[in-house]
């Protein structure tokens, strides 16, 4: 098969066979243009492709060979169990931010108010809303595109989540919640991972804060405390190499019980505090 070419009526056992790309990422793809799963890839072998299908599957083919995340190709993808819709206007949501959720589930109390802010897809906020449908959620972007994915991906859960379109805390006025959690732009201006990979084609100011890496964390940890109610808990995502630095900020703004926790990978990869009483 030269290049991404794909001719009408090719069976879906050539195409796999011949596909110019890992077996995993060309089975998405097919399964996507066929609109059937992995196992029907497999007992419908000898099926024929549609000349739209061979189209379609040949222009995803080829600006997979270009770099654009599968995510983005197929329009999904799954964050804690659910399947989230994803668009360049948003993040591609990471197993690594699974952690924030599981944290968050276990300092939220019961029928508790949370924040998510830069929310993005909604992946945190909408996990948190399923998983305790007694909380109060409330999420915020300053991306009216990304919270148009948001709202359409809460929607689809059905998820009952307050949207707020605000620059960090600039629109909540002095409404107070039990648990913030965030995972900012945090990549360091210039870093080398921002031209390669998927992070080519996500959204730059989702990525990065265009300067040192930490001025977002630094913005949510000096105006949390005002927004949290007494014992209420901040918890944010950061770089791999940050845990330290996110730590000494929770420190130098008063909050209590600062630790990091780690992710799969064994990378401190969450930092928090407790809002200290008044």
């Amino acid at each position: 098969m030269p290049a991404a070419a794909v001719a009408p009526g090719t069976t879906i056992g050539s195409v796999m066979r011949d596909a110019p790309l890992p077996q995993q990422e060309a089975r998405i793809l097919l399964g996507h243009v066929a609109q059937i799963s992995r196992v029907q890839l497999i007992t419908q072998s000898e099926r024929a492709l549609s000349a739209a299908e061979a189209q379609q599957l040949a222009s995803l083919f080829a600006r997979r060979l270009a770099g654009e995340p599968i995510a983005y190709l197929v329009g999904e993808r799954e964050f804690f169990g659910l399947a989230f819709e994803v668009n360049p206007a948003v993040l591609i949501p990471r197993p690594d931010t699974e952690l924030l959720v599981e944290l968050a589930l276990q300092h939220l109390p019961p029928q508790g108010r949370v924040l998510d802010m830069g929310t993005g897809s909604g992946a945190i906020a909408i996990a948190l809303a399923h998983t305790r449908p007694d909380a109060r959620v409330t999420a915020l972007d300053a991306s009216a595109a990304a919270l148009a994915v948001a709202q359409a991906n809460a929607s689809k859960h059905q998820a009952g989540i307050e949207f707020l379109h605000s620059d960090w805390f600039a629109a909540l006025g002095d409404r107070q919640f039990d648990l913030i959690v965030s995972n900012p732009p945090y990549i360091v201006a210039g870093d080398r991972h921002l031209s390669e990979g998927d992070l080519r084609f996500e959204p730059i100011d989702a990525l990065t804060d265009h300067a040192d890496g930490l001025s977002d964390l630094r913005t949510i940890s000096s105006h949390a405390a005002r927004h949290l109610a007494d014992d209420g808990w901040l918890l944010m995502e950061h770089g791999y190499d940050q845990a330290a630095a996110a730590r000494a900020l929770l420190l130098a703004d008063h909050f209590r019980e600062v630790q990091s926790w780690r992710d799969l990978a064994n990378i401190a990869r969450v930092s928090g505090g407790k809002k200290s009483r008044a």
